[in-house]
């Protein structure tokens, strides 16, 4: 039997961000293996014309949650949306629900963040940081709380080539952040927030680092761990190979070069991809949520879930792997096929890179207009080449971190809970899951029809 499913069984457990991709994986994986847990209350925000039990009847009809229907019937049950907003003061909870999460609560996953690289400063802090310390403020009262768990991010210090297990200190205080974003005005934020950030490429990065530091600060007598994953991608094996429903990170461009929207990227080819399968980080962060309330610890533990130490894999590799995957696999609609184009890091081939992309598409758009259909592919391309611009300073760079504390959990348990709650990277074999990946992309995120791959191939033909 294993311990880690044991424990959940029976507990009543708050997890922020249960919408998103990392929330819903961990969501199908502790009903999967513990289906005697109490209650699962996920925070759901109110969204027009659907109410939060239709929203959660959507999630849970998915094709992820098809195992966990086996084991756990009624798995309906187990689900309690609490409707919130994490950009609004004490989330927006009602006094009742409130009561209800205060009085039940044993483990906290905070999952809920803003991951765009692009963020306003004011939004960014709000969701990475103010929300973080609400929901500190939360826990608190909890009489009932075992363990506090936040996922934060590994490139939460990309600043630093190497990054230890250790809460990093920003150069301004996050309670001075927080609060001069209640009164600056956006022109004013929009000025400062290149010196706030520093060597830093994004708010994303930026704000899950003060986070990290609310935590410490505020965390007070809570049981506190931190969960920093790389890039998280598809799942690896659980409940399924090559599960994906984010577009996020390097899945926006498995679908550009898939759809030929994307013919080359000014990346590095021997720079580390440090992806994580999402299957990986939810075992890990689960196991962690049982430590942490079994062995408190006496101070917050961090553990980073990177693959590039243990098992790297890198971009060059990777982009080979899509393309040959491609190859047997078309998407559908596809209009042209993409090359392996690692172009060098210089402002000419910037340039020459920006046009090839470009003018393609204003052709394409030029014949749309011709055929009487709306021209929409330069709009498409000039997003694509600003999510391009947002990655280059991830594809083109290596980091080393260091996982002592991810390692002493691994030997901490038994033979049982190291197959149920695999986080093992050096296990990965990243031909076969690539390739997975890419399937999952057409499969599960784009909804393609598998047996339309012939006619796919003759569309790309011609």
């Amino acid at each position: 039997m294993s311990m880690i499913s044991a424990f959940y069984n029976g507990k009543s457990i708050l997890i922020t961000g249960a919408t998103g991709f990392l929330g819903k994986v961990m969501m199908e994986k502790l009903l999967r293996t513990s289906p005697d847990l109490k209650v699962i209350y996920i925070l759901v925000r109110p969204k027009a014309g659907q109410t939060l039990q239709q929203r959660v009847f959507q999630i849970l009809n998915s094709k992820l949650f098809e195992k966990v229907k086996e084991v756990c019937p009624k798995v309906h049950e187990k689900i309690r949306a609490i409707s919130a907003d994490l950009n609004q003061h004490d989330l927006a909870i009602s006094k009742e629900d409130m009561q209800e999460l205060l009085s039940h609560t044993n483990i906290i996953f905070h999952c809920a963040a803003t991951v765009r690289f692009d963020d306003h400063l004011r939004h960014a802090v709000q969701l990475n940081v103010t929300a973080t310390q609400q929901l500190l403020s939360i826990a608190s009262q909890m009489p009932k709380l075992e363990a506090f768990i936040h996922i934060s991010t590994a490139f939460a210090n990309c600043n630093l080539k190497h990054i230890d297990e250790v809460i990093y200190p920003c150069a301004v205080e996050p309670k001075k952040i927080i609060d001069s974003m209640e009164w600056l005005d956006d022109a004013i934020i929009d000025e400062i927030t290149p010196k706030l950030i520093g060597d830093r490429p994004n708010t994303y990065t930026y704000t899950k680092a003060l986070g990290e530091m609310v935590l410490q600060q505020e965390g007070g007598n809570l049981n506190i761990a931190i969960i920093r994953p790389s890039i998280v991608g598809a799942t690896w094996q659980e409940p399924f190979p090559g599960w994906i429903d984010s577009i996020n990170g390097p899945t926006g461009l498995i679908v550009a070069a898939g759809k030929g929207f994307l013919r080359s990227i000014r990346a590095t080819p021997m720079a580390v991809a440090d992806l994580i399968p999402v299957d990986l980080v939810i075992n890990l962060t689960l196991a962690v949520g049982w430590y942490t309330a079994v062995h408190r610890p006496k101070s917050t533990l961090i553990y980073h879930c990177t693959s590039g130490n243990l098992n790297p894999c890198h971009w060059g590799k990777m982009g080979f792997q899509v393309l040959a995957t491609f190859e047997k696999i078309p998407f559908e609609k596809a209009f042209r096929r993409p090359n392996a184009d690692f172009t060098t890091n210089n402002i000419t081939t910037h340039y020459w890179n920006a046009v090839s992309h470009r003018v393609p598409a204003i052709i394409y758009d030029v014949y749309l207009r011709l055929t009487g259909r709306k021209p929409r592919m330069t709009k498409v391309m000039n997003r694509l080449l600003r999510t391009l611009s947002m990655l280059e300073y991830f594809i083109n760079r290596s980091w080393e971190w260091s996982t002592y504390n991810t390692e002493m959990l691994m030997s901490e348990l038994s033979p049982e809970d190291q197959r149920v709650f695999n986080f093992d990277v050096r296990q990965l074999n990243w031909l076969e899951y690539i390739e997975n990946y890419v399937l999952g992309v057409k499969k599960y995120l784009l909804k393609e029809d598998m047996a339309g791959i012939p006619e796919a191939r003759q569309h790309l033909k011609r």
